[in-house]
């Protein structure tokens, strides 16, 4: 009798990064990224595989030890009650040759909602090594409020300091592990 084996796609964090730009003082974009992201893929085909990523709230990085300090606070994601965020997804559904679009539960902060992203994908190839890697490129926006990351501040001239919205941009490559 034969075993069926399992395909799992780990993501390779020297090849991979999550970002995220928000808008300041509505007039120019602020960068940030996630440091420490861990992320699976089970299953051989993309469509049918369960997908989760789970995210280090801790790991933020905006190039500005304040800011990073102030976004790890309570106003924020709170990275000490709520250490991570994760995402599960629910539906990996092909548009076109390469684009897809991921739909999944995001949570932050206890705070469960169902986000889509557009997703294209980049193949399967060897490395030098032999490891066969996949490679994707996501994106898509949020509301930041939708997750009770609620803090702002009121501009004199009108406005508020930071958007609601929030753009997230991911470039990630995963590695199939041995059967």
């Amino acid at each position: 009798m034969e075993t069926a084996t399992k395909t799992v796609w780990v993501l390779d964090p020297t090849h991979s990064e999550v970002t995220f730009k928000v808008k300041h003082m509505m007039i120019s974009n602020v960068k940030g990224e996630f440091k420490e992201v861990s992320a699976n893929i089970d299953g051989e085909d993309f469509e049918s595989s369960k997908i989760t990523a789970t995210i280090n709230a801790a790991s933020i990085f905006t190039n500005n030890d304040d800011r990073d300090n102030h976004l790890k606070s309570a106003d924020f994601f709170d990275a000490e009650k709520y250490p991570t965020l994760s995402f599960e997804g629910i539906a990996f559904e092909k548009v076109d040759d390469d684009e897809y679009k991921l739909t999944g539960l995001l949570t932050i902060k206890d705070v469960i909602k169902e986000v889509t992203f557009d997703v294209e994908f980049g193949g399967i190839g060897k490395d030098p090594w032999g490891n066969e890697k996949a490679g994707f490129s996501l994106e898509g926006k949020i509301n930041r409020k939708d997750w009770g990351l609620n803090w702002n501040a009121a501009l004199e001239a009108g406005g508020v300091l930071v958007s609601e919205d929030v753009k997230i941009q991911a470039e990630v490559q995963f590695v199939k592990q041995a059967e």
